[in-house]
């Protein structure tokens, strides 16, 4: 038995649809500008830039129907929409066309960022972490099992705030798709059940404000909602 100075944190844990049972996070990676028209909007160039990757921490994860507290150190708390990926099988060097096998189900995610933080980071050369690594930003719904539902390849991704659409485009927009995705991660890093992966968000992010309610929602995968609660 192992001793330590103080009790562990636990596991974080994302539901399951239609299970009691939970899935372990282990990592959460996440892919920068996958959308052209969102790298647009961010003043970049889709045709030009290879796939860049950034992570959470596994206890950003936050599950549906919570309240998030507006964060601190930020005027400028942004949603983003996104097709969040649940790896049910590692493994590196992963080839495309067997990528889909590697990926256990499939969930509806909001990347909550704190843009002011990220835009001060980027350009200054600097990680990203302070704006979009922080306590609770991972907002991530019940993971459907691929056995179910299918690989999700396209399908409407949307986002409304206090019900007004502001986010609203095609999975099959993804400019590196999901087995691309995958493959391309695990030449990097040893991909392991547990691991999630958020795909990018579409054009149209923007800012939330105290009393906000989010709703995204994918094809296939129903809709996740968050009210942002007053700062900490």
């Amino acid at each position: 038995m192992v001793d330590y100075p103080f009790a562990p944190q636990p596991v974080p844990t994302v539901a399951i649809a239609g299970s009691a049972a939970r899935w372990p996070v282990r990592r959460i990676f996440c892919v920068g500008r996958n959308y052209a028209a969102h790298a647009r909007e961010m003043g970049r160039d889709p045709d030009r830039e290879p796939p860049f990757f950034f992570t959470k921490p596994a206890d950003a994860v936050v599950g549906d129907r919570e309240t998030v507290a507006y964060p601190p150190q930020t005027a400028n708390f942004h949603y983003e929409a996104e097709l969040v990926l649940a790896i049910g099988t590692g493994g590196t060097d992963i080839a495309r066309d067997k990528a889909l096998a590697h990926v256990w189900g499939y969930a509806v995610g909001n990347d909550l960022t704190r843009r002011d933080l990220q835009l001060q980071a980027r350009e200054l050369g600097r990680p990203w972490d302070w704006g979009k690594a922080f306590d609770r930003s991972a907002v991530i719904g019940p993971i459907h099992a691929a056995a179910d539902v299918g690989h999700i390849g396209g399908g409407s991704i949307r986002l409304a705030v206090n019900g007004e659409t502001r986010q609203d485009a095609d999975i099959g927009d993804l400019i590196w798709s999901v087995p691309e995705i995958v493959a391309i991660v695990s030449q990097s890093v040893e991909l392991k059940p547990g691991d999630l992966i958020m795909t990018g968000t579409p054009a149209g992010v923007g800012p939330l404000q105290v009393g906000d309610v989010c709703t995204v929602s994918i094809d296939g995968l129903g809709a996740i909602s968050t009210t942002i609660g007053p700062a900490r």
